[in-house]
């Protein structure tokens, strides 16, 4: 009995213990080749397998947990070449996970990663149709369907390397993890580009510009690239070779690969086979060669020498501590403005690894115009003027700068701050007795200006004031409030106006606060003097537009001259613009001179910057809520500049608050104003939309003269997306270069700038870089026929009451409901 009792205690012990590690077996064992839905686990899983859980047939790739070298309790999820443990592929850089989460192979056929219980990637492939997980001998690992075909691959999503045979096609991105910045390679434009990914992205390399390569085909645009034998090679969409980038002079089978490193250098490294006892090989060939050619060889600001001694500080930052310009914060940021600001030469050949990538922000300008322009641009930190043509490049991130080693065609300058800045005063020598007695000397000279201050203000505040003749009860407080203002524009009297407008004979235009008329100084200074008549919200939007336009600077918004507060007049005094506003250019009002698609595209590109300003680079964010092309102002070079952004609602960077004391134009208000949803600058985004989609086609967005198909234009230009027939979206009377990649890129930025959920409208720092091509444009998504057919009838409604542009009926309940409307006109 004691012995049966013993087998029995024990048989039941082996099946208890087989059935808890039942669970973990599949997890535990090394798959080779491929798994089936429904597989899992953890780190701790695989953990006597080093974390990996997949190889390939070949051994030479393995799939699993990765310990990453700067914390060795953190795991990427990846794939690695197993002779050297070289990762090749990842996909949670961004959020590395522990040893406890989770990555699970669905049922449904999803892969996901978990951490702490939150996916953090997954191939989004549920329930479409997946039956394995496979690891291929080349390091691509797919999900495949019932019938063998490819559902997902990571080929299709590399990291930071490229493969042998990987196809790295336009659309895909390589990021290197720079120490501060990210950087990007990829195809566009039909070349391959390095940038790196500032405030505004950089480039600074591109396979077309490169010596070394080898031109097999000449002409055609490059659509894909593959690493093949010692090569990277490039094809066009017919799969011809048009160039070669040659980094070996072995022509074996060895598997290479590319890496975008932290330096922003691409290298190619050869990886050996599976028992073949080899180590990495490294070509001597990278791209760029040069390590002074990329973004950050040293710290922003200091000077990349092709020498031992590499980075060295420019030589005008000599004089200040640790080398640097002296902010303490962003040069836009409220403390930085109060702050005196100075442009110094960055000495003699000076140059920066984006010039030969950029467009110029200016051209034909002379040195001072280049100089006034980022002078008066707070987001502009350096500046290149390029002496043989005139181009003014400006630049709102800086990396390292580069030493020619000769002259360069370039005056290069810096913005400083002009007393040093706090915590970077000049580091002359001197003893520090001398520093306490210029210290004492100041605060005692500036405590008797501030007494002087005081007596003399407290003297004006008890001398009887003479009363104005004109309206005194409007007089008291507002005028109190702008003696006291600093930072003011110009202040006009009543008179100088009155004379520089021939007693305001010469009218531009009318708007809801007052008329326009243009006026010359003295000085022959052309002007626009704005004369805001009555009270009221009027002067609501005096105080507005002097404290807010007066302080605010760019080569893309109307600028503030002057004002003039006297009595009770009030008037405003502008830039002039000699060739008008917009609507003028593109709705045929100037019969027989028409913009060509350079200046269209120029015109749309400049009022996405200026926008793009006001939303990001403002103290406070600004959101415009009446972009029309009455509001985008062209001077005599078709220059955009946006201008009545002065009532505009100030909002701070975490605010969405919906308004109710602003007035749009109908036709350009995006849905929420309507559907009584939060207001944000998405919906500036619309309006802009709006108004591209109104340079490109040359009409209004809605024109009862057309064909009920075509009437509402953004209705048809959806539908013509839709059928593939975007050039049909173009103004037909226009000529353009059908190879123009500008064309297609700004009617797909339109269309998204329309979407009706306002989440899947870009910002408009967004636009500016899909614009220029700096970014890709993906395909927009059709907007509903619901929206369609809303915005139809409203703008029918409009049509009847014989305008598109006027001002909303701010007491509509039929559109508005109970919000009232009242943006600058």
């Amino acid at each position: 009995m004691g012995t049966s009792s013993s087998i029995f205690f024990l048989g039941f012990s082996i099946c208890v213990s087989l059935m808890i590690l039942s669970g973990t077996t599949m997890a535990a064992y090394l798959n080779v080749g491929s798994v089936k839905p429904g597989f899992g686990g953890t780190q701790m899983d695989f953990i006597d397998r080093k974390g990996i859980f997949l190889m390939s047939n070949d051994s030479n790739f393995s799939v699993g947990f990765i310990t990453t070298s700067s914390n060795t309790t953190l795991f990427l999820f990846g794939i690695i070449h197993a002779g050297t443990q070289t990762v090749v592929w990842s996909a949670n850089r961004g959020s590395l996970v522990s040893n406890t989460d989770n990555f699970s192979f669905s049922d449904a056929g999803d892969l996901l990663l978990y951490k702490g219980g939150t996916v953090v990637w997954s191939t989004g492939t549920a329930n479409k149709g997946v039956s394995s997980m496979e690891l291929q001998n080349n390091g691509n690992l797919v999900l495949l369907g019932s019938d063998g075909g490819i559902l997902w691959q990571s080929f299709d999503h590399p990291s930071d390397t490229l493969v042998s045979g990987q196809k790295f096609s336009k659309g895909m991105k390589l990021v290197g993890m720079g120490l501060k910045s990210q950087y990007i390679l990829q195809i566009m434009s039909g070349d391959m580009y390095l940038s790196v990914d500032y405030q505004t992205p950089q480039t600074y390399w591109s396979m077309g510009r490169d010596t070394r390569r080898i031109i097999n085909k000449d002409g055609n645009q490059v659509s894909y690239a593959r690493l093949q034998e010692n090569s990277w090679r490039f094809y066009d969409n017919s799969s011809s070779l048009l160039w070669q980038f040659v980094f070996s002079n072995s022509a074996s089978n060895s598997t290479w690969i590319a890496v975008l490193g932290q330096d922003g250098t691409v290298s190619f490294r050869s990886l050996p086979g599976q028992g073949s006892g080899g180590s990495i090989s490294t070509s001597d060939q990278k791209i760029p060669m040069d390590l002074c050619s990329t973004p950050e060889p040293c710290d922003s600001y200091w000077v990349c020498h092709d020498t031992s001694s590499r980075c060295s500080c420019l030589p005008a930052l000599k004089s200040y501590q640790n080398c640097s310009v002296g902010f303490a914060s962003s040069p836009c940021s409220s403390s930085s403005k109060a702050l005196t600001t100075s442009l110094v030469s960055a000495g003699d050949g000076i140059e920066y690894f984006a010039l030969s990538f950029t467009s110029p922000s200016l051209d034909k300008a002379s040195i001072e115009s280049c100089k006034s322009s980022c002078m008066s641009n707070c987001s502009c930190l350096t500046m290149f003027f390029q002496n043989s043509t005139g181009n003014c490049y400006m630049f709102n991130s800086v990396g390292a700068f580069q030493d020619s080693g000769k002259g360069s065609d370039y005056a290069a300058y810096v913005k400083v701050l002009g007393n040093g800045g706090a915590g970077a005063s000049p580091a002359r020598n001197g003893s520090n007795s001398n520093k306490h007695v210029a210290i004492v000397v100041v605060i005692i000279v500036a405590t008797v200006i501030v007494i002087l201050i005081l007596i003399y203000v407290g003297y004006r505040y008890h001398k009887p004031k003479d009363k104005v003749p004109e309206t005194p009860e409007v007089v008291s407080e507002e005028d109190n409030f702008l003696e006291n203002l600093s930072g003011m524009p110009i202040r006009f009297t009543y008179k100088d106006l009155q004379t520089a407008t021939d007693n305001f004979s010469v009218k531009l235009g009318h708007g809801g606060f007052g008329s326009v008329y243009k006026g010359v100084l003295p000085d022959q200074t052309r002007l626009a003097v704005k004369k805001l008549e009555g009270i009221g919200q009027g002067k609501k939007e005096f105080r507005a537009e002097v404290c807010i336009i007066g302080s605010i600077h760019h080569h893309h918004l109307v600028r503030l001259r002057g004002f003039c507060a006297e009595g009770s007049h009030r008037l405003l005094a502008y830039e002039f613009m000699a060739n008008g506003s917009l609507d003028r250019w593109i709705f045929r009002k100037n019969q027989g001179e028409m913009l060509n698609w350079d200046t269209r595209f120029n015109i749309a590109l400049g009022t996405a910057k200026g926008m793009a300003y006001l939303h990001e680079d403002c103290d406070v964010k600004i959101v415009h809520c009446d972009i029309k092309p009455e509001n985008v102002l062209l001077d005599d070079s078709f220059v955009a500049k946006v201008s009545d952004f002065g009532l505009a609602k100030l909002m701070t960077k975490e605010q969405s608050h919906v308004f109710t004391t602003m007035r749009g134009t109908r036709g350009y208000l995006a849905p929420e104003w309507i559907t009584n949803y939060a207001i944000s600058e998405k919906s500036d985004v619309y309006s802009y939309g709006m108004v591209l989609l109104e340079i490109i086609g040359g009409r209004k967005n809605f024109d009862p003269s057309e064909s009920s198909e075509k009437s509402h234009f953004p209705s048809y230009a959806f539908k013509m997306m839709e059928e593939g027939k975007l050039r049909d979206i173009l103004d037909t009377s226009l000529r353009y270069d059908e190879e123009d990649e500008r064309v297609t890129r700004a009617i797909k930025v339109a269309l998204w700038c329309i979407q009706e959920d306002m989440s899947l409208r870009p910002p408009m720092t967004r636009v500016v870089q899909m614009l220029e091509g700096l970014c890709p444009t993906p395909q927009p998504p059709i907007s509903s026929p619901l929206g369609g057919r809303l915005y139809s009838s409203f703008f029918k409604s409009i049509s009847e009451e014989g305008t598109s542009s006027g001002p909303s009926d701010c007491n509509s309940d039929a559109y508005l409901s109970a919000m009232r409307l009242s943006g600058p006109r």
